[in-house]
């Protein structure tokens, strides 16, 4: 009889922020988990000696097996072996948790089956009872060791399981598909750090973190109705990540601007100049839409076919990636909490068309300044607009109705006086129509501030900023 095993590296981002104090040493957390998920179901075969052809999908931090029964047990004891190993690593910031079923009946009986099994472990389940609660050190030899496994790229991406090697990881074998892409210094014989690619970055300085991950992407897999479903499915997102990430980042400035931390299984992320962040998520939405689109197109239901993403900017040249690092995932719960194809950016959730009026209406803020000579004060004037908006609460009876609704003539007032218009040229006031224009819609009864003109106005004033000091 042959068994399905299922294998999920568990706390990736928490291991990632506990080890991320330096931009090597994050990056070598993100690629460790990717490494070991493709090195471990491999070296679970090799021990049973059996094929890799029994491999269903691997990577991302999940692999998936088709074993003999009679190879289980040993499996066990193995997959044993290699979790408290793991966890003496990662002073139990990662476990390995499996489940597996006899390939019996329909595919989702064996699916449910298995989520059943690995639900067991969710939540305190997953924690050695043992010093649960003690603080936590990050170890320095760890942390050095995820550094050179990551500065040793592409080379270090080939390795195979050892579990008496340091992170039970030997350098060997055939390279892992793993995005390697690196922000070179500017002698080019080095990486760049995160200040040098802060300091890359249109306006102010700055660097920061992308996050983006697949709206449902395991009820997509859930759904599968066969395991000849199933593994097509596994099979096109890990190569779109891998792939798609690392040929972007060869382009335009994203080269020169944008590292790479992880891509695979469901998600990505990515560490460079903000700018070149924001940039970097249009066009990872817009490819990941036109290939879904093609993928997906017999698909029912809207699972897996879009993607949301989070933005986290650091507050200094010099601030902690691990800080960041969580920021940019808290700022993805934030976007796949409140919709789906989203992204959330500069305080506000935009979907992939309103960030697009968003890039346009930032470039029309610019034009005006740079072709038209407008006092970049006005960037200014709307902020302070917004700041008002953000500290009154809604109106919560007719006497305070007034007010709300007199709001936008008071924006109205502000660009008459910051963008005067008495002697521009016709294009100047065309341009200034549409920025009043972009900012304000209607809802309600009443006008109310876009938050695509939120993001945007941020956009522009970032923009400026290393003008204007």
């Amino acid at each position: 009889m042959q068994v399905f095993l299922q294998g999920n590296i568990v706390g990736g981002s928490d291991f990632a922020e506990a080890y991320g104090s330096h931009l090597n040493s994050l990056g070598g957390s993100c690629l460790y988990v990717s490494l070991l998920s493709e090195a471990l179901p491999r070296g679970l075969l090799a021990h049973l000696k059996l094929s890799d052809e029994l491999i269903g999908s691997s990577g991302g931090g999940q692999f998936l097996v088709l074993l003999p029964a009679e190879s289980i047990p040993a499996a066990h004891a193995f997959l044993t072996e290699v979790t408290r190993r793991m966890a003496a690593f990662s002073d139990s910031r990662l476990r390995l948790i499996w489940a597996a079923t006899e390939n019996l009946g329909a595919w989702s009986d064996v699916r449910r089956r298995l989520d059943q099994e690995l639900n067991r472990w969710a939540g305190l389940s997953a924690l050695e009872p043992e010093n649960v609660f003690g603080a936590f050190t990050p170890g320095a030899d760890a942390e050095r060791w995820l550094g050179r496994l990551f500065e040793q790229l592409p080379e270090s991406a080939a390795a195979v399981l050892d579990l008496n090697a340091p992170g039970l990881l030997l350098r060997g074998g055939e390279p892992h598909p793993v995005a390697t892409h690196r922000a070179l210094n500017d002698a080019g014989d080095a990486p760049a750090s995160l200040e040098e690619l802060g300091k890359r970055a249109s306006g102010r300085s700055a660097w920061g973190i992308l996050r983006g991950e697949i709206d449902l992407y395991e009820t997509r897999l859930r759904r599968a109705q066969s395991v000849e479903e199933y593994l097509p499915l596994t099979a096109f997102f890990k190569p779109f990540f891998t792939g798609e990430v690392q040929v972007l980042c060869t382009q335009g400035e994203f080269w020169r601007k944008v590292t790479v931390l992880s891509a695979g299984g469901g998600g990505f992320a990515v560490a460079g100049a903000w700018d070149a962040l924001i940039e970097f998520a249009r066009e990872m939405q817009r490819l990941y839409h036109r290939t879904a689109e093609e993928v997906l197109r017999d698909a029912p239901g809207p699972e897996a076919k879009t993607m949301s993403m989070g933005l986290a900017l650091a507050p200094s040249l010099d601030a902690s990636p691990a800080a960041v690092w969580a920021g940019a995932g808290r700022q993805l719960r934030v976007a796949k909490a409140a919709a789906r194809d989203a992204v959330s950016i500069f305080g506000r959730v935009l979907d992939s068309k309103q960030l697009a009026e968003a890039s346009d209406l930032k470039n029309l803020m610019l034009r005006l300044v740079d072709e038209f000579g407008a006092n970049p004060q006005f960037l200014g004037e709307l902020g302070a607009f917004y700041r008002e908006t953000d500290r009154v609460l809604p109106a919560r009876n007719a006497a305070r109705q007034p007010e709300a609704s007199q709001r936008p003539w008071r924006l109205h007032r502000r660009l008459n006086r910051v963008l005067d218009s008495e002697g521009r040229p016709r294009e100047f006031q065309k341009a200034r129509a549409a920025v009043q224009a972009a900012f304000l819609t209607r809802g309600q009864g009443q006008l109310k501030l876009k938050p695509s003109g939120r993001v945007a106005l941020e956009w522009a004033k970032l923009a400026k900023e290393a003008e204007q000091e």
